[in-house]
Formats: structure tokens, C-alpha cells, sequence
């Protein structure tokens, strides 16, 4: 892991990191936020998951969480949203290949070779953090915004245990239905219905053992609405009497302005879990 800058940041510090990937098959840049605490003191850790066309510059600057994972000493770690470079397939659309990596490991070609984001998030950018921070990787969770706030759903629900909370701004939360999923798991996965399956938050949150808080945020006036079918998956929660919390926010948008506003609740949220009280 190579350091590609660090600034101090509400009294923690705020980097961005590059390493080479395995299970991609590139260098990857990631960001991680450590707050101020004890030398002896181990930080749990909160994921932020980015939406189509983000890197992870965008929540790192835009979402204002720093202050609050200070506040409650919590690391924030800004994964990309895809792999990246000149050999690397992409896709002329903006929501598909670099930057809509959807959070899956592909199965079909050009894309498999790289795109397995699955395992890069489960297992190795994981262990990459575990080694270089000071961090108890026992106490996880996980949140994201349209693209990732569906990857922070399918992450807790398909490892149940692994996280202790979840939330999302604007997910995308049925993409089977959706053309925010069709094109991307038709293209990423080919024509097996079964498979993506175990890519859609809405369908693995009906076998799912996930225990743990979920709050979903969604803005009234968000111009993706209908992409994000939340109904789909507020049914299924409701139907398994799931500890879930929806909330409709009146005149907000699918932007990191929206975001920004209701972060300090997220965090809280989240705080609340990974601590225990």
C-alpha cells in the first residue's frame, strides 16, 4: 500500500491510498478517514459505498462525514467503484464499466478478467485495511448512496453477521426490475435469472439473516426515483418484520446535497450500533 496523500482533518486524518489489486487485476485507489484516538484504542469501521460515475473522491468531499466519524471515533473507508485504467473494459455509457462496477463479480467477457468487486469488498481491500490501520474489523458497518447504497444493502444482507448496521441514500433497491440493473447484470452476469438473484437487494432480503438496523433515506424530488423501485424492497422488509426504518424527505434530490443534510443522523445511526448503546 503506497500513501498518495494525507491531511489532518477535524483533528484526524483524512488520506487517500493506492494499491495493487488482486482480485482486479489493477492498482486501486481507496481513501480512509482515521479519527484522533488512543494509540491503544481500536477503531470500528464504517464503509461509504459511491453511486454510478463516482470515484472515491466523491463522498470523501462531498458527504461531510469526517466531522462525525471524529466525534464518535469511527474510520470511514471510500472504496472506487470500479476498477480503473487504460486496459481495463469499459463502456461508452456512463452506467456501465469504469465507475458502474455494481458491486458484483462479472461472469462474462470483456468484463470478468477485472470486475470482480464482490470479492474485492468482502475479502481483500478488507485485509488491506485490517493490516494498515488501526482498526477492529469485528465491529463493521456499511452505507452508500443509488449504485452503493444498493452494494451497502446487498453486502449486509448476503454476510448477515458481518455488519452491524445498514443505511442508504437512495438505493437502488430492486435492479432486476429496474433499467439501473438490467442493462448492468445483462452485460456484467449474461442472461441467468438465478444469478442475478444473488444480486438483488429486494430478492436475498427474503432469505437474508441480517439482524442488525437498516434506515433508507430517499428525497421526494429525486429525478432517479422510479429507477430505484424502494418500494420493492420496503415490502419485503415490512413483510419479514424486519428492524427497518424508511423515510420519504420532502423536496430533497438524488445529490450529495441531500446527503450532506441528513449525514449527522446516519452517523449517529451508526455510532449507536457499532458501540453498542
Amino acid at each position: 500500500m503506497d500513501i498518495v496523500s494525507e491531511n489532518k482533518m477535524f483533528d484526524g486524518v483524512q488520506g487517500v491510498y493506492k494499491h495493487k489489486s488482486r482480485a482486479l487485476k489493477c492498482s486501486m485507489n481507496f481513501a480512509v478517514f482515521m479519527p484522533n484516538a488512543p494509540r491503544n484504542t481500536q477503531i470500528p469501521v464504517l464503509w461509504f459505498l459511491s453511486g454510478l460515475t463516482c470515484t472515491h473522491e466523491n463522498a470523501m468531499l462531498k458527504a461531510g462525514m469526517q466531522k462525525f466519524a471524529q466525534l464518535h471515533k469511527i474510520a470511514v473507508v471510500f472504496p472506487d467503484t470500479s476498477p480503473r485504467g487504460k486496459n481495463i473494459p469499459d463502456d461508452d455509457s456512463y452506467d456501465l464499466g469504469q465507475g458502474a462496477g455494481f458491486y458484483l463479480n462479472a461472469t462474462q467477457s470483456p468484463w470478468k478478467e477485472n470486475y470482480q468487486m464482490w470479492d474485492y469488498l468482502i475479502s481483500e481491500l478488507p485485509s488491506v485495511i485490517e493490516k494498515n490501520f488501526n482498526v477492529d474489523i469485528s465491529r463493521q458497518s456499511v452505507m452508500g448512496h443509488s449504485m452503493g447504497g444498493h452494494g451497502a444493502l446487498l453486502l449486509a444482507f448476503q454476510m448477515n453477521i458481518k455488519f452491524r448496521s445498514v443505511s442508504a441514500f437512495a438505493p437502488i433497491c430492486n435492479p432486476m426490475e429496474s433499467d439501473w440493473g438490467r442493462k448492468q447484470f445483462s452485460a456484467y452476469l449474461g442472461s441467468d435469472k438465478n444469478l442475478w438473484e444473488n444480486y438483488d437487494a429486494s430478492v436475498v432480503a427474503q432469505q437474508t439473516n441480517f439482524s442488525g438496523p437498516i434506515l433508507v433515506d430517499t428525497g421526494s424530488n429525486d429525478e432517479y426515483i422510479d429507477l430505484l423501485l424502494i418500494d420493492s424492497l420496503s415490502k419485503v422488509l415490512k413483510e419479514r418484520k424486519m428492524n427497518a426504518i424508511f423515510r420519504m424527505n420532502n423536496g430533497y434530490d438524488h445529490s450529495y446535497y441531500f446527503i450532506a443534510t441528513f449525514m449527522e443522523e446516519h452517523m449517529n445511526f451508526h455510532a449507536k450500533a457499532l458501540f453498542g448503546n
